[in-house]
């Protein structure tokens, strides 16, 4: 079934103008709303801890959004898989490129976070910037994570690793100056995590950012990826100043808060659907029931 959606998918790419796989995406999203009921379980959980301030109605329509954007950029994956060097530059555009301009061939980390468009993203700097290195969770489908794995190497041979792996070949690849591509937002459980609030909401968050950073003193510039007409752009920040410090949960929390103030511009393009307050501090319940 799966081989058969990819094929489809590569069907759709090749004849429809993106507009058009847009459109289907969005209405495919809708579909999802309805029917994944788990997940739209997940996504008003998260929606109603981060935004108590809306109401029930509010909430509601904020995720059948986030849907119809996740929808839109499931297929846009098409882009990313097969589109040419010509066709992501046009359909991804990058905003502050100058900022990266200084740390070119330095020990550099692009810390980004789950929005939707964040695999667009990804790419269109691999086009600029590669070789790059970056650390992945296997995708159990083998057809789709081959798709994937070519998608991030098929601009130049990027260094891939699996979280298996651990985190050594990666500290290595930046300090031979290869850029890191780092999404340290999801709840990955305990293990090298504080509890940071997240939307006042204590989240088990990964130290990661600031522990790469310090072992190999690469400079941190933050990205996000955004919707933009029919395709994506994506915008670098400058870099940190006085990041790392020696201050652990400090440097954590003030990644949060960046991602917190990113959700808040564009909320319905954030990943909802992934159970971000997963783990909880010792003695208290799950929130998703």
């Amino acid at each position: 079934m799966r081989q058969l959606s990819v094929a489809l998918l590569w069907l759709l790419w090749r004849l429809l103008p993106v507009r058009a796989l847009n459109w289907i995406g969005a209405t495919l999203g809708g579909l999802l709303f309805v029917l994944a009921r788990h997940r739209r379980h997940v996504g008003a959980t998260n929606l109603r801890l981060c935004f108590p301030e809306l109401d029930a109605a509010e909430r509601r329509d904020l995720l059948k959004r986030h849907f119809r954007a996740f929808g839109r950029a499931a297929l846009f994956e098409s882009v990313c898989w097969w589109g040419s060097r010509e066709d992501i530059a046009r359909l991804v555009r990058i905003e502050g490129m100058e900022h990266l301009t200084p740390h070119r061939g330095k020990p550099l980390v692009l810390f980004t976070s789950h929005f939707v468009g964040v695999s667009a993203g990804g790419i269109r700097l691999t086009c600029e910037l590669a070789p790059m290195v970056d650390i992945y969770s296997p995708i159990k489908n083998p057809l789709l994570n081959r798709l994937a794995h070519r998608a991030r190497q098929r601009f130049g041979e990027s260094e891939l690793y699996s979280r298996s792996e651990g985190i050594r070949p990666v500290l290595k690849a930046v300090k031979r100056g290869l850029p890191f591509y780092y999404l340290p937002d999801m709840d990955y459980g305990r293990k090298d995590a504080l509890f940071v609030p997240l939307f006042g909401v204590p989240a088990a968050t990964i130290t990661g950012l600031s522990r790469v950073a310090k072992a190999t003193h690469a400079a941190v510039i933050p990205t996000v990826t955004r919707e933009d007409g029919d395709g994506y752009a994506i915008r670098i920040y400058p870099a940190w100043e006085n990041f790392p410090t020696d201050d652990l949960e400090a440097d954590t929390r003030r990644m949060n808060a960046f991602i917190e103030d990113r959700i808040r511009e564009m909320p319905e393009q954030y990943f909802w659907v992934h159970k971000r307050f997963k783990t909880r501090p010792i003695g208290e319940a799950s929130l998703y029931g």
